[in-house]
């Protein structure tokens, strides 16, 4: 998932589906699509623990319980698929400390004049001489420098052993990183192919596979629907969230970057409305919104932070603002990001409680950088 830019006083310390058959059984009790427990999806892995997009990192959101573990996919020079949050290595990785400065580039990216050490500028070779670091200052650094950058298909047996060794499905969710960024270096929909190959021949063209393939971009996603039968996932991103609760939606956040290159004036926020959340239907199988724009609040003048300041985090929580319930009513699941037990939103200051107010709204799967919380959640509903 893309992280947004929060002003701090908009979420404090934050930087704010239906569950597969075999991952959970039937439980009326959940107010999900169909009735069964929400996924708890490992944001990057456990990556509140250890370093973002490792294999232990995922092996750790597994062991705590997570029913999908996510990765985050880049292209090398070569054309390998990496898992790596973005094509600039710079702040997830020592690519500084084994390259020299001449290997940078400046490249657009979405828009954004960006100076970096780009994925698609090594090859994986290369890549593979590299360790992966924590990104977050505030968490743990005593695991830089000591797992390597791994593949989509090193993800995939991973998946796989884990799920013989468990006797849980354990599923994956790859995300396609910036593709119009990526097609203007490799061609248009060589990604995607790429990916659709190799999720093909791990787990066949099936609505069924353990497999969701998301993207903040659309055009790829409606080409991809015309490939594969394996479900898709329209993100919807944000900018932050204004002072009175609504959604703020700036460049490079405000659209999917193909709308912007096309010329189309629709904002992510217009996809989730009801001729939005049509539009997504005819090709996606859920929609995967930031969560504030699922979460109503109200502000009624009461601080509740302690701090004499009255901002948006002291602004009562009251429910759904609906986005969850019209999905619903056209078949959308809905995934929700990111829940952090070092950074939650508005005026939760317990992680678990947060987690579980949005799965009692009937929300269909949470990705979490802390899956043990998220499943502590999902026991507890």
């Amino acid at each position: 998932m893309r992280t947004p830019r929060f002003a701090l006083a908009a979420i404090g310390a934050a930087a704010l589906i239906t569950v597969l058959a075999a991952c959970g059984g039937s439980d009326n009790k959940y107010q999900t699509l169909n009735g069964e427990a929400p996924l708890v999806i490992g944001h990057r892995g456990a990556s509140g623990t250890l370093p973002e997009h490792t294999l232990e990192g995922y092996q750790l959101a597994i062991d705590q319980g997570a029913d999908i573990i996510e990765p985050d996919l880049v292209l090398t020079s070569d054309g390998e698929m990496i898992v790596r949050h973005e094509p600039m290595l710079d702040s997830t990785t020592d690519v500084a400390t084994k390259f020299p400065a001449s290997r940078m580039a400046t490249r657009m990216v979405d828009g954004v004049s960006t100076t970096a050490y780009f994925a698609s500028d090594f090859t994986l070779a290369e890549i593979k001489t590299l360790r992966a670091v924590q990104a977050r200052a505030n968490r743990s650094q005593a695991y830089n420098g000591l797992y390597g950058i791994p593949t989509l298909a090193e993800v995939i047996t991973l998946a796989k052993n884990a799920s013989l060794k468990t006797g849980r499905t354990i599923g994956i969710y790859p995300e396609v990183k910036h593709s119009t960024f990526h097609a203007g270096l490799f061609g248009a929909n060589v990604f995607e192919n790429k990916l659709v190959a190799m999720l093909h021949l791990a787990y066949g063209n099936t609505v069924t596979a353990p497999v969701f393939i998301q993207s903040f971009e659309v055009s790829n996603l409606q080409y991809l629907h015309t490939k594969t039968a394996i479900r898709l996932v329209q993100l919807i991103d944000a900018d932050d969230v204004n002072a009175d609760g609504s959604m703020s939606l700036v460049a490079p956040y405000r659209q999917p970057y193909d709308f912007v290159v096309k010329g189309d004036t629709r904002t992510f926020a217009d996809l989730l409305t009801g001729t939005g959340l049509d539009f997504v239907k005819t090709y996606a199988y859920a929609v995967g919104p930031w969560k504030p724009y699922l979460l109503k609040t109200v502000d009624d003048g009461v601080e509740r932070t302690g701090d004499t300041t009255l901002t948006i985090n002291d602004r009562r929580v009251a429910g759904s603002t609906g986005v969850i319930e019209a999905a619903h009513q056209r078949g959308l699941a809905v995934h929700t990001w990111t829940f952090r037990d070092d950074a939650s939103g508005y005026g939760f200051k317990d992680p678990k409680a947060e987690m579980t107010y949005y799965m009692n709204m009937g929300i269909d799967g949470v990705f979490t950088d802390f899956p043990a919380t998220g499943v502590a959640a999902r026991n507890g509903l």
